[in-house]
């Protein structure tokens, strides 16, 4: 994907304010061995290239002056209740040096899984996307979760997913939860189940049950 920029001179809060109302967007581009550079970038192309899921995890052709230098989006400001930008930050990226990005996860056959279809389970998606570290020729827009043999009351996990090759996920915790499937209302029906056999076997566990004593009559 593509983005068009334009380095910047005039700095500061005021000049920013300025810069927005003639519909732009400032911004900064960082990274490798050259000085961050202030830039500025159209609103209206930046705002519906954000709303393309790859445009966030993608490595970005960027033109800026007319030279190209390929990038990563870092971090996007809002305005506070406005779909406005209010500022954008790029990360220069080199072919030979690792990167560190989120990837947001696609789940597929979720419909035909043996949880929904034989189970009737609800899904959820605890994560929908992971940390990975890469080279950027091997950055995944995408990873797919294959859900088709999801079964109630076995989660999914991080390493359940085969990654893309070159891909390595770097979490907080070890092996994340990803998916689960639960049964509304199976842990009542199970509780009852087995609470059934241990009132019949109750009688047994102390002898014969005592016969009924009869009201005497007067």
């Amino acid at each position: 994907m593509k983005v068009v920029a334009t380095t910047r001179s005039a700095q500061g809060s005021g000049a920013s304010r300025r810069l927005r109302r003639s519909g732009k967007v400032p911004g900064i581009v960082y990274g490798g061995t050259v000085t961050p550079t202030a830039i500025e970038l159209d609103h209206n192309p930046l705002y519906h290239s954000l709303r393309v899921e790859a445009f966030h995890s993608s490595i970005l052709d960027m033109e800026l002056d007319g030279k190209s230098e390929r990038v990563l989006l870092r971090d996007v400001q809002w305005h506070a209740y406005r779909p406005q930008v209010m500022h954008i930050d790029f990360q220069r990226v080199a072919a030979d040096q690792k990167i560190h990005v989120r990837v947001p996860l696609h789940f597929v056959n979720q419909d035909i899984s043996p949880a929904v279809k034989l189970s009737a389970a609800i899904v959820s998606h605890v994560q929908s996307e992971i940390d990975v570290s890469c080279l950027p020729g091997a950055l995944p827009e995408f990873i797919e979760v294959d859900l088709s043999a999801l079964t109630a009351g076995h989660p999914i996990h991080l390493a359940d997913v085969k990654l893309p090759e070159g891909v390595t996920a770097v979490q907080a915790k070890e092996n994340p939860v990803l998916v689960v499937a639960t049964v509304k209302g199976g842990g009542d029906a199970a509780e009852e189940s087995a609470a059934a056999p241990a009132a019949k076997a109750a009688p047994a566990a102390g002898g014969k049950a005592a016969p009924a004593k009869k009201d005497d009559k007067k």
